[in-house]
């Protein structure tokens, strides 16, 4: 580590620099974008694009529908009673048996229709329709999709200890790209990436320049306090 003067300029180049990104990282965090940061904002942006290419139940109903007719018995088990009370009620509201016994619930009928009841659910949370899942259920839209991920979850293994490999892939199949998808982008608003395209090159191009910006603050700073890298 050597001193120079001739280093000087260097020095106060990267300290600019960085104070510079220091102060446009401060900024950030204010609450500029409808009392969002603009992380905040940026964030549920990428969601509602991301929310606007992932939907996937039309696709899952039909590959759902060649197993209408299509009977299972099978027991799963919940966490305790009381979901297993919550969990039996949207079988039954799908037109099959559902016979609960302590966290345990026997299930006996067509998997046909309790995919087509379990797709229409999750239908209306992926289109944030929660009170009308709530309404029908009488008990929070959010563990009712829960309550879905976890029985058909638990329906997805007991199938495949019964060999019904064709049944579990379906069952799998729901669960990934409708109840997941729905539960998760739940209240977001979907967007095309086209109807902010601005923003997002604009995002991408900042990102980039943002973290060059920094490096290069560093790199002056280093250099103008005489570090050196040498082989």
């Amino acid at each position: 580590m050597t001193s120079n003067p001739s280093t000087r300029p260097k020095l106060y180049m990267g300290s600019s620099m960085l104070a510079a990104f220091i102060a446009v990282m401060i900024l950030l965090f204010y609450p500029f974008f409808n009392g969002k940061n603009g992380l905040e904002y940026l964030d549920t942006l990428y969601n509602s694009i991301s929310k606007g290419s992932a939907y996937y139940i039309p696709e899952v109903q039909k590959e759902a529908a060649g197993f209408s007719g299509n009977d299972i018995n099978i027991s799963i088990k919940m966490s305790d009673r009381e979901q297993a009370d919550q969990t039996a009620l949207l079988y039954e509201k799908s037109g099959v048996q559902a016979k609960v016994s302590g966290s345990i619930v026997d299930i006996k009928g067509d998997l046909g229709l309790i995919l087509k009841n379990c797709l229409e659910d999750t239908g209306l949370m992926y289109n944030n329709k929660g009170e009308e899942i709530k309404t029908k259920y009488s008990y929070d839209e959010k563990q009712v999709v829960y309550n879905w991920h976890k029985s058909l979850k638990n329906m997805e293994k007991g199938l495949k200890e019964q060999k019904q490999f064709k049944e579990a892939k379906v069952v799998s199949l729901a669960v990934k790209k409708a109840v997941e998808c729905s539960y998760n982008y739940y209240k977001i608003e979907p967007k095309k990436i086209t109807d902010a395209l601005g923003i997002v090159i604009f995002s991408l191009v900042f990102y980039v320049v943002y973290t060059l910006w920094y490096g290069f603050a560093i790199m002056y700073i280093f250099e103008g306090i005489g570090l050196k890298l040498e082989h």
